[in-house]
């Protein structure tokens, strides 16, 4: 059975559960922050705790985890003797360079499905490849948050998904322009952009005659590429 998430309280040393209702912190019970897995993994471990995370927007929070400080204390200490070892140092650089292959190999699919997804003219094959790039750089950080790190979907819909993105921030006015603050508004200019998109894609996989002045050219060649998300 799961074990249930609070959110924070109206008050320090307070939490609330899924049906709003208000519970006191226990006495003698301290806060660990979020941001080292392997100490949450162990305090939870232990016993009673309380997990609290917060929804910003789409998504969720850690905002640390709440139990016995004594039991944090001992595992805090176990932890930090058992990470000053040599055998410890030497298993954590064997995780890191296994981390990393795995992770250049993801760049290497992940750019290959935007490369595919793009499926440009031979005339403008030069330009797909400069655009996979940009994507991938933007979208494949371990620890971005972008669509192109969830394992959700397929590949090929994350490679869609992060183009329609990068392009929705780097050739559009979306991250200038004033939105109403009406329930689905923002979804319904983002549709909006995402079909100019793809009707700017469209034309580049026929081989069409690009203007000089395209927005997509004119993002890949400015090399001040701003944030997407």
């Amino acid at each position: 059975m799961p074990h249930p998430v609070y959110s924070p309280g109206p008050k320090e040393r307070t939490v609330r559960d899924a049906a709003g209702n208000v519970h006191d912190v226990p006495a003698g019970w301290q806060l660990l922050p979020p941001g080292d897995a392997g100490m949450t993994r162990r305090v939870k471990a232990a016993g009673k705790f309380l997990a609290v995370q917060e929804k910003k927007g789409r998504r969720m929070f850690s905002r640390g985890v709440w139990a016995p400080a004594a039991t944090i204390q001992k595992i805090e200490a176990d932890l930090a003797a058992e990470r000053s070892t040599d055998a410890y140092a030497k298993r954590q650089k064997s995780a890191a360079v296994r981390r990393e292959k795995v992770q250049t190999a993801y760049v290497e699919d992940f750019q290959g499905a935007v490369f595919s997804f793009l499926n440009f003219h031979p005339d403008y094959e030069a330009l797909a490849h400069k655009l996979a790039a940009a994507v991938t750089k933007h979208a494949t950080p371990v620890g971005s948050g972008t669509v192109a790190r969830t394992q959700r979907i397929p590949i090929e819909r994350r490679a869609e998904s992060a183009v329609i993105a990068w392009m929705r921030h780097q050739t559009t006015a979306y991250d200038t322009m004033t939105i109403p603050r009406v329930k689905g508004k923002r979804r319904e200019v983002r549709r909006m952009l995402a079909q100019r998109s793809k009707e700017l894609l469209a034309r580049y996989r026929q081989g069409r005659e690009i203007p000089a002045q395209c927005p997509l050219r004119k993002a890949l060649d400015s090399g001040n590429a701003r944030a997407a998300s």
